[in-house]
């Protein structure tokens, strides 16, 4: 990664840190609920999400409040999700970014309320008035709530739990992996985009969709090499816990070795569909080769 692309990467990241720690609740009647919600949010994770809002806003000389909101929306639908995921009627696991999970610090209870209450914060969050156009700011709220629902993330993790012991082929895992990750991902994408003055021609937005599906699916190639390769230390989650569960993986279907090369078969098709939008996507193109490359 270049020094510029770095320097980005954390400046965007100690941003999000900030904003997040000032738009939850600190107190107030329901202490141990907000606490578990900062608990939840706070202290690690990449900040894809986010990122990936902030890289698609260049492409459009997007609003910085504006990006901002979007970007704490789709991490706090993102972090709503992981805190369900470790839920032992889920994926029943004990570690989330090197610490225990929400429902292990606190309660089983308190995590469902940590996810209830992160998804309305979200929406409350993208709401605010005045961010953008008021047609455009509904545009973005029901992407995100399309690609939160049972036609994306919560859906992709319905198909997820009903896999378990049995072998999919290629476009089911492909359209399961499209769901409950990718779905998230696109969205990041299409809330940075939609952040601008004008909207996108509607080849760059056939464009930008092309690049989303496949940075979607890079991402959960990736992590499924990852649990296979990578240990608990350096995850910050439980590892080889997919195997153990005897989920459905692209490694499983194909091999280490074939999923590397698909992994960057996506790279490629991603970065393909940026050309078209020159030195804008900048950003985007290095966070789809830093994604690509991710070791954790």
């Amino acid at each position: 990664m270049s020094e510029d692309f770095q320097d980005w990467m954390a400046s965007v990241q100690a941003r999000m840190e900030t904003a997040l720690a000032q738009c939850l609740p600190l107190t107030g009647i329901a202490a141990r609920l907000h606490e578990a919600m900062r608990y939840a949010a706070l202290g690690g994770g990449k900040r894809v999400r986010p990122l990936l809002v902030f890289a698609a806003g260049e492409l459009v000389a997007a609003k910085e409040e504006a990006l901002l909101a979007c970007a704490l929306a789709v991490e706090l639908i993102h972090t709503y999700s992981l805190v369900h995921d470790d839920l032992p009627a889920m994926d029943n696991d004990t570690l989330r970014r090197g610490r225990p999970t929400c429902h292990v610090e606190f309660d089983e209870a308190t995590a469902l309320l940590v996810g209830d209450a992160l998804q309305t914060r979200a929406f409350e969050l993208l709401a605010a008035p005045g961010l953008i156009a008021p047609a455009r700011q509904l545009e973005l709220l029901a992407t995100l709530a399309r690609a939160s629902g049972s036609l994306g993330m919560a859906g992709g993790q319905a198909v997820d739990l009903a896999s378990v012991g049995k072998t999919l082929n290629q476009p089911e895992l492909e359209l399961m992996h499209t769901m409950k990750t990718g779905s998230l991902i696109r969205a990041a994408v299409f809330l940075g985009a939609g952040c601008g003055k004008a909207a996108l021609s509607a080849t760059r937005q056939t464009q930008l969709d092309r690049f989303a599906k496949r940075a979607g699916l890079l991402f959960q190639v990736i992590d499924d090499l990852l649990d296979c390769t990578a240990s608990t230390a350096t995850l910050g989650k439980t590892a080889g816990k997919d195997k153990a569960a005897d989920k459905p993986t692209c490694v499983s279907l194909m091999g280490l070795a074939a999923a590397r090369g698909y992994a960057e078969s996506l790279r490629h098709e991603a970065l393909q569909s940026l050309a078209g939008f020159g030195a804008k996507a900048g950003r985007l193109i290095a966070l789809t080769n830093f994604i690509c490359a991710r070791k954790f």
